[in-house]
């Protein structure tokens, strides 16, 4: 039996302004390419998301150079693995200073436990006076992911019971994209809420296929947009930026 939808929960950031809601997807392969983007669109957007391609070509340094800078940065790696494994790495991810670090629901409690201890314990472990030190941070947050926007068949009984999960074990959010947020809403209530997959009406969906425009997923309940191919990929990557973030400011009546 299927869950029951349920009205999308308060943001859990609802004082931020539009920019601290929009994620830009750093999908690129070397620094040089990614460096470019966070000086076209840093005043756009708030959060810089790396992902495992410039991850692995790129490595922590440049994850300490966008925190250096002044980005939070989103970190998706989506950790699975046994949970001592987990746990070391999320603890090296949390000493970088990044805000969000993503691990799989897959993993099980045990394992998203692990990685939530081990962020935590890595960010209380980096100097006070450093970049994305203790003074004056926001506290990282683990997601859990709940089912990828390529998966074109996800049950909401998986969902929810993945979510749940999520929040069982101490993460501080989930990532799950805006067809699902109702159920998500409804079964971990307390937790931010990313949402990938975002596109403006008419945009190509590329190999994405849950996906939404920017308002229905703010009006679903979305507290943090990931954006990328809508913006970097458009014949006019400038003009796209600024229509996404005046968009999301209309909706949320924020600057």
């Amino acid at each position: 039996m299927n869950p029951p939808a349920a009205a999308a929960q308060p943001s859990r950031l609802p004082a931020a302004p539009a920019r601290d809601r929009l994620a830009l997807a750093l999908d690129v392969g070397d620094r040089a390419s990614a460096m470019d983007l966070v000086e076209r669109f840093g005043d756009e957007f708030g959060v810089m998301k790396v992902g495992l391609e410039l991850f692995v070509a790129e490595g922590p340094a440049l994850v300490r150079d966008l925190v250096a800078a002044g980005s939070r940065v989103f970190l998706d790696l989506k950790l699975h693995d046994i949970p001592n494994t987990v746990e070391r790495a999320a603890r090296r991810a949390g000493e970088l200073g990044i805000w969000l670090l993503t691990l799989h629901t897959q993993g099980g409690h045990d394992m998203l436990a692990a990685g939530v201890r081990g962020l935590s314990d890595g960010a209380a472990a980096r100097p006070a006076d450093t970049p994305g030190g203790t003074a004056g941070v926001v506290e990282p947050l683990a997601l859990g992911v709940t089912v990828l926007t390529s998966d074109t068949e996800a049950p909401p009984e998986v969902l929810a019971a993945r979510a749940a999960l999520a929040q069982q074990a101490g993460c501080g959010g989930v990532v799950c994209a805006a067809p699902d947020l109702a159920t998500v809403s409804a079964a971990a209530p307390a937790m931010l809420r990313v949402v990938p997959g975002i596109r403006p009406a008419g945009a190509e969906r590329s190999d994405q296929r849950r996906v939404a425009t920017p308002v229905s997923a703010l009006a679903a309940g979305a507290d943090v947009l990931v954006i990328g191919r809508a913006v970097t990929g458009a014949p006019d990557p400038e003009a796209a930026a600024a229509a996404i973030v005046a968009e999301v400011a209309a909706e949320l009546g924020a600057p």
